[in-house]
């Protein structure tokens, strides 16, 4: 392919409104362009390698015997409401009327009436395809003879980010890779699971890049347990941790926080002492810390840290529609967990309580606020309180707190359960050898075990060998196609542009002539190039002419692909041209009629470092 014919224009600067290093960087490369907010257009290097990607992913999943369709993009509102998300799945989905359903709406308003036009909402654009792909399996699979079946698509989908941004890292139009597998029973589920997790290593591991599965919370999909893949960066929106010392990795809303020892975090105080109310007037004394440095009396002169609490008022919402307040008490030196919080009190979405409500519920302003006498309040006490005493907490009234709490004895019906944030180099709960080690990951990709959550809703229901009717286990298994390719750059780049992993390289050599108006140099870089295609190399010739050696070189580092060959008439006086390795910067210097196998050898010893990474 000859530059000077491609669709590209490349930038020195780096657009205002570019985020992190992937969406700079690929706009000033001349790969995506935006169109609305989180919205892009991928140009033909981005779309090159958005392709290679997906046929990665196609290869792999072929392997294990998935089948590839399409589902529309377009999906109408009675399947939604049929599963009950339509209800529950938040202002993500874009909601929408059809001509059938405005045509309706102008109807009333023509008699008079006021029709809020949300009612009519009748279609969405697809964000995830569970309810579309269960409709397609229950109306053309009857007999357990049939399972299981993996079925999977590669889309794109929409969904209606609040803030969209950091490029196609969190746009609200992207491609996705969607698999759903059907099974007869949990066993069978099981082992798909643990198929789908091994062929998405595969799918990394042949991508190039560094990564991480690791355990984490279901979401909005549902499911029984789940796992994420994350793309390690610095970049990365995710906190992970990761035992040294056994397998153990999850995203930090599901990491398993440690047990700590019982008792008066404070030390040896004896016995615990009678819950003081009103004994301390603290007036603007609002977070923990000052709380440790201001709790004095006759008795004690300030106290640690970990000897005050704090406490947290959410509002659960649960899938039948009702409403119930939830506390939350934890060590002044621990953060909550609000995943935690919302999975044990077992609520389909959860948030704090507005700080106004909170205040003429418990009678008191922020900083003040605490758990003991609420009433109609759900209290979960975090784990590492367990045996504690004589900690402080908020008197339910301004400027006062309490010295003496004892979560079991003040607390009456509490629940002590893990509320809290592991952090890093907490001891790990599975091994209990090791400790864990933070990262920050892009997720990619993630794999479900449903259950039976969309099949028994939307009724799809095979019979078994004695011909009762059961509903079908499911699976869920998705990779952020575009998703992963702006990740691949986001943990490969430096001070001067893309560092492509071979795999996904929009092109693998690029050619750069330094003189094309010399009949000599374009004729041997022409000569190159197409002895490099005829052994299957994918090839960007730089034939443009009026540029700079140095503009040049600096838009083929740029565009980062794993290998540049320049051809000079310089170079070509002593019968030379140079190989140049896009990561090591490593020069080879060869006869022009050596690039083939010159470039044979780079992509082996490139290909070979990256199979002996395994990916990670």
């Amino acid at each position: 392919m000859k530059q000077s014919k491609l669709l590209i224009q490349t930038l020195r600067e780096t657009p205002r409104d570019a985020d992190v290093v992937s969406q700079q960087l690929m706009m000033r490369a001349g790969m995506i362009q935006k169109v609305a907010a989180g919205i892009y257009s991928y140009l033909p290097l981005a779309f090159r390698s958005i392709r290679k990607f997906e046929e990665i992913v196609r290869e792999e999943l072929a392997k294990d015997g998935c089948q590839e369709l399409t589902m529309p993009a377009v999906l109408p509102a009675e399947l939604w409401q049929e599963s009950g998300r339509w209800k529950f799945y938040g202002d993500e989905l874009l909601r929408f009327c059809d001509r059938k359903a405005k045509a309706e709406v102008a109807e009333r308003r023509a008699r008079g009436e006021k029709p809020d036009e949300r009612e009519f909402y009748n279609f969405c654009l697809g964000p995830t395809h569970e309810e579309v792909i269960t409709d397609i399996v229950r109306k053309n699979v009857r007999s357990y003879k049939q399972l299981p079946m993996n079925l999977f698509q590669i889309q794109t989908k929409f969904r209606d980010e609040r803030r969209p941004r950091f490029g196609l890292m969190r746009g609200r139009e992207f491609t996705m890779k969607d698999a759903y597998s059907f099974h007869a029973d949990d066993t069978c589920a099981d082992r798909e699971y643990w198929v789908m997790f091994n062929a998405y290593k595969r799918i990394f591991s042949r991508l190039g890049v560094k990564f991480r599965p690791v355990e984490a919370d279901s979401g909005a999909i549902g499911g029984s347990f789940t796992h994420e893949f994350h793309v390690l960066a610095g970049s990365g929106e995710d906190a992970i941790l990761s035992c040294n010392a056994c397998d153990y990795t999850s995203n930090i809303e599901k990491t398993e926080a440690p047990a700590l020892p019982a008792g008066d975090p404070a030390g040896d105080r004896g016995a615990a002492f009678e819950l003081k109310r009103d004994h301390f007037c603290t007036p603007g004394v609002l977070g923990q810390v000052e709380q440790a440095a201001g709790m004095k009396d006759a008795e004690h002169d300030g106290m640690p840290l970990s000897q005050t609490s704090k406490f947290f008022l959410y509002r659960a919402t649960f899938a039948d529609g009702s409403t119930k307040l939830v506390g939350a008490v934890l060590r002044g030196d621990h953060e909550v967990n609000p995943v935690k919080v919302k999975n044990f009190a077992g609520a389909a979405e959860m948030e704090l309580m507005p700080l106004e409500e909170a205040e003429g519920f418990t009678g008191a302003k922020t900083g003040f606020m605490g758990p003991v006498g609420l009433k109609d309040v759900l209290i979960l006490v975090d784990a590492s309180l367990k045996g504690a005493v004589n900690l402080t907490c908020g008197a339910n009234r301004t400027d006062y707190h309490h010295f003496g709490l004892d979560p079991a004895r003040d607390l009456p019906g509490c629940t002590f359960t893990d509320l809290r944030m592991a952090a890093e180099h907490d001891t790990c709960t599975r091994c209990g050898k090791g400790t864990y080690q933070a990262f920050r990951g892009i997720e990619v990709g993630q794999v479900f075990k449903l259950g039976t959550k969309y099949s028994k809703s939307m009724s799809c229901t095979f019979l078994d060998e004695q011909g009762k009717e059961n509903p079908m286990v499911m699976g869920c298994y998705g990779i952020g196609i575009t998703r992963t390719v702006a990740a691949a750059v986001e943990q490969n780049y430096d001070a001067d542009g893309i560092i492509w992993p071979w795999p996904i390289a929009p092109y693998q050599v690029h050619v750069v002539c330094l003189d094309p108006g010399s009949a000599e140099v374009s004729g041997v870089a022409s000569q190159v190039e197409k002895d490099l295609e005829a052994a299957g190399f994918e090839v960007l010739h730089d034939d443009r002419e009026g540029l700079s050696p140095g503009a040049k070189f600096k838009d083929a580092d740029l565009l980062g692909f794993p290998l540049r060959l320049t051809v000079g008439a310089k170079g070509l006086k002593d019968g030379i041209v140079e190989l140049r390795d896009r990561r090591t910067k490593d020069v080879v210097k060869l006869k022009p009629e050596a690039a083939v196998a010159e470039v044979s050898a780079a992509r082996d010893r490139i290909m070979a470092d990256l199979e002996a990474a395994g990916g990670r």
